[in-house]
């Protein structure tokens, strides 16, 4: 297929619709068909970890799927597409939409899209990469508000908690946890098992600043707290006179949606919180976000509107 871009989507659903909000945008300036290669990211195990999956079928989107020869999803296409992307440096019309990169004491740092300015683009394009950023795709908010919405069929019948969620001054807490050791192979470890409950601790102490902060601001708050793994939590909380409510039992997809009818945010150091925040449109919305935490490797991650704590 000639005059289209595909994009590789790997990793949770966070990361995901970044992938898909990048390319989305790259698709609308330079009018090429978009596609999507919903299997090179996962064809190997190491990708899976997590039991990650692609989940964008879940969404409002045009699921345009690539052709198997626009995917790399074996080892020797894998092979063959670092070949290309060496190559791709010396040709006048470029096949991958890269980001450029620095390296900051001894880890990568994501530092913004590279420059195409007078670069011709070859009629098939790649992207392949995370593209945290939404300086990338915020010309097309409206559009990614109303993409990134669960198809009706996928939604379960949550009308007692959207309801509290609407009716309250609500505040969206996430807790990740095990972030370094829920892998489902042999890495969970003694160092990731550590590295996870000094994350967590930072997150918690995060949260605390946050529920001070929007307790000295607004009146009559409710917390509602979704996590991946709930263990301690409700403990935390109980030294509080807050009202908090536990989001239990739901999906990875249902939990999403009810992110929507929140009225604030204190965005947690995850991409997929980062999503719920981005695209409530509650017109009062005040999110804050960690001051000394980055998820990403991307030095521009956290939007400046939201609030430092």
């Amino acid at each position: 297929m000639k005059d289209s871009v595909t994009v590789q989507i790997s990793e949770g659903l966070g990361n995901q619709l970044f992938m898909y909000a990048n390319a989305y945008a790259f698709s609308k300036n330079y009018s090429k068909k978009l596609l999507i290669d919903d299997t090179s990211g996962y064809f190997r195990n190491k990708n899976k970890l997590r039991g990650q999956k692609y989940l964008l079928d879940y969404f409002n989107i045009n699921n345009n799927l690539a052709p198997n020869n626009l995917k790399f999803d074996n080892f020797y296409k894998h092979i063959k597409k670092k070949i290309l992307i060496n190559i791709d440096n010396f040709k006048s019309k470029k096949s991958f939409l890269i980001e450029s990169s620095s390296f900051n004491k001894s880890s990568k740092e994501i530092t913004g899209l590279k420059k195409f300015d007078n670069i011709i683009f070859s009629d098939n394009v790649f992207l392949n990469g995370n593209f945290e950023n939404q300086s990338y795709f915020i010309n097309y908010k409206d559009d990614l508000i109303n993409l990134f919405t669960i198809k009706d069929h996928f939604i379960k019948d949550n009308t007692k908690l959207m309801d509290q969620i609407q009716n309250s001054n609500s505040v969206s807490i996430h807790v990740r946890q095990n972030r370094f050791s829920d892998q489902n192979l042999i890495i969970n470890n003694k160092n990731n098992i550590k590295k996870s409950n000094e994350f967590t601790d930072q997150t918690l102490s995060y949260i605390d600043r946050s529920i001070n902060f929007f307790n000295s601001n607004f009146e009559n708050i409710t917390f509602f707290v979704w996590s991946n793994n709930f263990d301690n939590l409700e403990s935390f909380f109980s030294k509080y006179s807050n009202k908090f409510i536990f989001i239990k039992n739901n999906d990875t997809i249902n939990d999403f949606n009810l992110f929507k009818y929140s009225k604030h945010f204190i965005v947690s150091p995850s991409t997929y919180h980062w999503w719920g925040s981005w695209l409530n449109n509650n017109k009062g919305k005040v999110s804050t976000r960690p001051k000394n935490i980055n998820p990403s490797n991307n030095k521009n991650f956290w939007p400046d509107e939201w609030i430092e704590i």
